[in-house]
């Protein structure tokens, strides 16, 4: 199974998960089993709103804009150090 790099198109993006990380890495079959895999492990922030309590549609949520996010194949990534 390959490595996938996921990262926002827009580096500013405020939807990030992860400030100060540009790209998260991980396995999946192909990109597009990379982004369900990205958008499954970072639901939205907050679970939609009491107006929308819908997973998937708060403000954090790259769920369903594809566009937003780059996914490309990249290389096994090091080891965590010890």
């Amino acid at each position: 199974m390959p490595w996938y790099a996921v990262r926002p198109r827009d580096p500013a993006d405020p939807r990030w998960p992860l400030p100060g990380k540009e790209r998260i890495v991980l396995k999946a079959d192909n990109s597009d089993d990379a982004r369900a895999r990205f958008e499954e492990a970072y639901p939205s922030e907050p679970f939609g709103s009491p107006t929308v309590p819908v997973r998937g549609s708060g403000l954090g949520s790259f769920h369903g804009k594809a566009v937003a996010l780059i996914v490309e194949e990249t290389d096994e990534p090091p080891s965590p150090k010890e």
